[in-house]
């Protein structure tokens, strides 16, 4: 009695999550093939980028200037820019809190010009305490604060990318 119970539970649950519209996250699909990037494949935002979009493994991302033209799309990336800016200080004056930004401009584009998504700047910002008895941990936690930061700028890139319909 209690096993059929049970049973009839499951299926009530596996019932209910179908019905609402619960699904697993699948790959991103692109309305284009491939994309030429003008990141270097170097910096830690090329490697994340690249990492992030060949994912679904449908979209050949290319880097190299002298293949820009198989590219069918040029994301344009017009340079991150980090900046810390103390916000709190002590009765003191030494620092307590920073402010670390993450600033990043980029625009797509078709080998004809034109723009899919125009030049769209994305803004990520996490505070930091700070304590110089710390110094040495808290320039690892900054460091570690600005790697996701730019993950979390990468997975924006990727899901505006997707959103692209049509060339």
């Amino acid at each position: 009695m209690a096993r059929r119970l049970l049973l009839w539970l499951s299926c009530v649950a596996l019932l209910a999550l179908a019905g609402c519209g619960f699904g697993l996250r699948q790959p991103a699909s692109y309305a284009f093939s491939s994309l030429y990037s003008s990141v270097a494949p170097t910096s830690p935002l090329g490697i994340e980028l690249q990492r992030q979009l060949q994912a679904g493994g449908q979209l050949r991302y290319i880097t190299d200037a002298a293949q820009r033209k198989e590219g069918e799309v040029l994301l344009d990336v017009f340079g991150e820019q980090r900046t810390k800016t103390v916000v709190g200080v002590s009765a003191t004056g030494q620092v307590r809190e920073f402010q670390l930004r993450l600033t990043l401009k980029f625009r797509l584009r078709t080998q004809l010009g034109k723009e899919l998504i125009p030049e769209t700047e994305l803004v990520q910002q996490r505070t930091m305490s700070y304590s110089e008895a710390f110094a040495l941990s808290k320039e690892a936690e900054e460091a570690m604060l600005y790697r996701n930061m730019q993950s979390d700028m990468v997975q924006q890139i990727a899901r505006r990318l997707a959103s692209v319909q049509k060339l």
